[in-house]
């Protein structure tokens, strides 16, 4: 990383601090512990005039929803410490991460704590005047109208690295800061890996399991992907934020996707699109669960519109590089139409939700692609979860008398056990008994009339009740 270069004010800023810094260590005044460069450091903290300072546009908390607006995004590329980027800024640390046109309720009950009780902790600010931590508590304090705010200062030979890194070990203490969005977290990772850091010691740092930080990065890599695929001539795509929170529904689809591919790596590239794509029409998780690897050809292709159906050319084989004559079969043609349609409504909901590039018809004409295909989807889904339900009540059955015979293999052993110990009950096991004979007759019964062609095990029940 580049350094961040000194802001407009950054000396008069430099001047200030210094003087109460040095106020400060006379009085041997309060200090605030955090990690630096791998070492604990205690740093005074200071009151700073909270409108001299400025907002870190490296800021993790906001990173993903920075691209919202693309020319206000540009200001904070050229200008960072403009009027205008440092607005943004601050508008943008307000504002709720999966729905920026509303305020966070967050941000509103960490305005009220400071209105109540005022600032319990200590921002971190660099030596010239860039908030490290406390950027949302700033903001906060700001409206409310308040002048000061209670800072540390770091070293002055602090680098961008150094104010990336304070930021994220400080987010990843377990107090009462407001978490990063799942987002942004995702970017957070992805930029610590990018450093060159190992797996390991990013989990490490981020307190998850190392199968959840791989987990993530998949995750990451498919709104990635998508984010790609979504791009349309006219310059419209989806947003990171556009994923903020689907954050349970792709971590399920990881899931699935990954178990199914050790068998079968077509059919879970068919899920995966199945799913992604009802993800972009807002079905909840559990709706999403319905779509298995067969639901684009079983219950959706022939239901499709016109203007939904695929266009598709048949896909030549794959070449492997480096072994003349060996040819990878190419993707089947059910995974290559359930891509297709992925795709389609990936740039249809981009156009319908770009107020910048797209022309009103063609926001329309997208909304309207988008609206028929949640119709049709919605038959799709009533019948998956149909036969998803049949397969319930098919399946009950078997598994109560497997559970059931699991519970007499229990008992024979314990039984055993207490005869050993003479500490049998023989009048209660009797009437115990009584009640299995009674309920394998009602289920004798039950299932004399259902099969007229006895198996093995029915036989055995029907001839157990007829002795009696």
């Amino acid at each position: 990383m580049s350094d961040f270069g000194i802001p407009p004010k950054g000396e008069e800023i430099q001047a200030v601090i210094n003087q109460r810094l040095r106020q400060t260590m006379t009085e041997d005044g309060a200090k605030v512990t955090i990690d630096w460069r791998g070492e604990p450091r205690h740093l005074y903290v200071i009151s700073m005039p909270v409108d001299m300072l400025y907002f870190n546009p490296d800021t993790h908390r906001i990173r993903a929803q920075r691209t919202l607006d693309p020319e206000r995004n540009k200001a904070i590329d050229e200008d960072p410490w403009g009027q205008a980027a440092q607005e943004y800024l601050h508008d943008l640390l307000r504002q709720r991460p999966s729905n920026p046109d509303q305020t966070d309720p967050d941000y509103t009950a960490l305005m009220d704590e400071l209105d109540d009780v005022g600032q319990r902790e200590p921002g971190i600010v660099s030596p010239h005047g860039i908030l490290v931590d406390g950027n949302t508590r700033a903001a906060a304090l700001m409206d409310l109208g308040v002048q000061n705010i209670r800072v540390g200062v770091l070293p002055e030979d602090t680098t961008r690295k150094d104010i990336n890194s304070v930021e994220l070990s400080l987010q990843l203490r377990k107090d009462r800061r407001r978490d990063y969005s799942y987002i942004n977290r995702l970017i957070a990772i992805d930029e610590e890996l990018g450093r060159g850091r190992s797996e390991g010691d990013v989990a490490k740092d981020f307190n998850i399991k190392l199968q959840t930080l791989q987990r993530d990065r998949w995750v990451y890599k498919l709104i990635l992907d998508a984010i790609e695929r979504s791009k349309t001539d006219v310059g419209a795509s989806l947003r990171l934020v556009d994923f903020e929170q689907h954050q349970e529904k792709l971590r399920e689809l990881h899931r699935d996707y990954t178990k199914l591919a050790t068998t079968d790596s077509d059919a879970a590239k068919r899920l995966m699109h199945s799913r992604l794509a009802l993800v972009l029409l807002d079905y909840p998780k559990t709706t999403l669960r319905l779509a298995e690897s067969d639901f684009h050809t079983r219950y959706l292709e022939t239901r499709l519109p016109e203007e939904l159906k695929p266009k598709l050319t048949a896909a030549p084989p794959v070449t492997v590089p480096g072994i003349p004559g060996v040819m990878l079969p190419s993707p089947s043609s059910d995974a290559a139409a359930t891509e297709a349609l992925t795709n389609q409504l990936l740039r249809a909901k981009a156009v319908s939700i770009d107020g910048a590039n797209s022309t009103p018809e063609q926001v329309a004409q997208a909304t309207a692609t988008m609206k028929q295909a949640r119709e049709t989807f919605d038959v799709a889904v009533k019948l998956a979860g149909q036969n998803a339900e049949l397969k319930k009540r098919q399946t009950a059955v078997p598994e109560r008398l497997t559970d059931a015979a699991d519970y007499v293999v229990q008992c024979a052993n314990e039984f055993a056990e207490a005869r050993a110990k003479r500490a049998l009950d023989e009048e209660a096991f009797d009437d115990a008994l009584i009640v299995l004979r009674d309920s394998l007759e009602s289920l004798g019964r039950q299932a004399g009339r259902a099969f007229p062609t006895p198996g093995d095990g029915v036989a055995w029940l029907l001839d157990a009740v007829r002795s009696r």
